[in-house]
C-alpha cells in the first residue's frame, strides 16, 4: 500500500545547507574561520568553525546554552579538553577561554550570542 507523500507548504519547507561548498569566512580573531549554518533574528546560530593550531577564543560568555560537537583536533579551556567525537555544552554563564594547541573543526550551536569582556562583537552581536 502506498503512503501518501506529505507536502510542505513553503514556510515548513526543509532547508540543505551546502557547507562543503561553502566558503571559510574569516572572524575577528586570528587563525579562526567559520561558515554560518543557520543564524535567525532571536541570536540562535549554527556554526562550523575551524581553527589553527594555537588560536584563542579570547575570554568570554555564553549569555545561554551552547553546545559543541567535535569533528578535528581538540578545543581545550581550564576545565578540560574536548576532542574529535565528544560533545562538549555550556550553560548561559559559563566564562571562559578556548584555545586549540593542535588546530579544531567544530561545530557549535548557540541560543544566544557570547559576549566577549574585550569588546568584541561577535557576528551575531553586531545588532546589540
Amino acid at each position: 500500500m502506498n503512503q501518501p507523500v506529505p507536502v510542505n507548504p513553503p514556510e515548513l519547507r526543509s532547508y540543505v545547507v551546502a557547507a562543503s561548498r561553502m566558503p571559510w569566512q574569516p572572524t575577528q580573531f586570528d587563525g579562526i574561520e567559520m561558515k554560518i549554518l543557520y543564524q535567525d533574528d532571536e541570536g540562535r546560530s549554527t556554526i562550523l568553525f575551524k581553527m589553527a593550531p594555537g588560536a584563542v577564543v579570547p575570554l568570554h560568555e555564553h549569555t545561554a546554552l551552547e553546545q559543541t560537537f567535535m569533528l578535528e583536533g581538540s578545543l581545550e579551556d581550564a576545565e578540560g579538553r574536548c576532542g574529535a567525537g565528544d560533545f562538549v555544552w555550556r550553560p548561559g554563564g559559563n566564562i571562559h577561554v578556548a584555545h586549540a594547541p593542535n588546530g579544531a573543526t567544530f561545530m557549535a550551536i548557540f541560543n544566544r550570542p557570547n559576549r566577549f569582556f574585550d569588546g568584541t562583537k561577535f557576528f551575531t552581536a553586531a545588532g546589540e
